[in-house]
């Protein structure tokens, strides 16, 4: 398959308008630093957790990562956020005072108040106290965390808590932003109110960086990067990754049978085909020409599954 690169230019829409640059903390003005990684390669014991994997995070703009449990997606946000080490590779990143890092987890501490998690964060980059207040009312007030000001961390539900979270990790204005997964498990409004905060902080300047299980969510992303099992299947902007797709895909109302159900998928009450390129199997892209298929025009969830079976299907050809 293919593997589209180029650089993205582009941030999610619905990035705030006016937010100045060279603020306090951010990218100064005139510089569009990248960061990333080359050729990363990551080992677990005998287990190779990511195989030269190569990601460029621009300034500005948010890029995705996209996988499932296991792909890597954790592993290659913990080096680009310094929290951990390859084994092989180049790692371009800013200083730690100049990173913001949201875990899996909310990344707060359950026994402190909202405010108290942000003072606490303020003075762990050094920033004065006045300018970390005005920021994190404005942060607060936005995702509606203005009100639980006083409650502790851990009697938060779940949607607030990330955002606090990501409030936390943006409070100092950071040259890069990583977040892994900060949307996974919260309700739709809370979505987007994460969403507000990442296109606010990729506005402001920085580069955002984070995984996440929803396909819709990359689509909103400038660049994509997809992994599985520590390799990277597909990358480059979503448009660029869906043109890629090789062969078509088909849709049909029953369930395939034959060697047609190795390359089908259901979605939304029918059933996807992959018909890979030069396929000499039945007119309709199903073995043996069972039921009646129509071509459809892939979006970036079928492009995802079409670059996960052409690595299952070419292995050991030449990309």
């Amino acid at each position: 398959m293919t593997r589209p690169g180029g650089a993205p230019d582009r941030v999610p829409a619905g990035a705030p308008d006016g937010v100045p640059a060279g603020l306090p903390g951010g990218v100064p003005d005139g510089v569009s630093p990248t960061w990333g990684v080359r050729g990363l390669t990551v080992w677990f014991g005998a287990h190779a957790a990511l195989r030269d994997v190569t990601l460029e995070v621009p300034a500005g703009q948010v890029t995705g990562v996209v996988g499932g449990d296991g792909a890597g997606k954790t592993t290659l946000l913990r080096i680009l956020a310094g929290a951990a080490a390859p084994d092989a590779g180049e790692v371009r990143r800013p200083p730690a005072e100049q990173t913001g890092y949201l875990a899996a987890s909310s990344g707060t501490y359950p026994d402190l108040s909202v405010d108290e998690n942000l003072a606490f964060a303020a003075a762990g980059y050094g920033m004065p106290g006045k300018l970390a207040a005005a920021r994190a009312s404005q942060l607060l007030e936005r995702t509606g965390l203005a009100a639980a000001r006083q409650r502790l961390a851990g009697k938060l539900s779940g949607g607030m808590r990330q955002k606090l979270g990501v409030v936390r990790a943006m409070l100092h204005r950071p040259r890069l932003l990583v977040l892994d997964e900060p949307t996974t498990g919260v309700d739709p409004v809370s979505r987007a109110d994460l969403w507000w905060l990442i296109a606010r902080a990729a506005a402001e300047g920085a580069a955002v960086v984070l995984t996440t299980t929803y396909i819709d969510e990359a689509e909103r992303a400038a660049s994509v990067l997809v992994l599985e099992d520590g390799d990277a299947l597909a990358q480059g902007k979503p448009e660029e990754i869906i043109a890629s797709v090789p062969g078509t895909i088909k849709i049909s109302p029953e369930r395939l049978r034959g060697d047609a159900a190795r390359r089908a998928w259901r979605r939304a009450g029918t059933w996807r085909v992959w018909v890979p390129p030069g396929y000499d199997g039945g007119a309709d892209g199903t073995a043996g020409g069972e039921g009646a298929a129509d071509c459809v025009t892939p979006d970036l969830q079928d492009a995802v599954i079409v670059a996960a079976l052409a690595r299952e299907l070419w292995a050991g050809e030449p990309s």
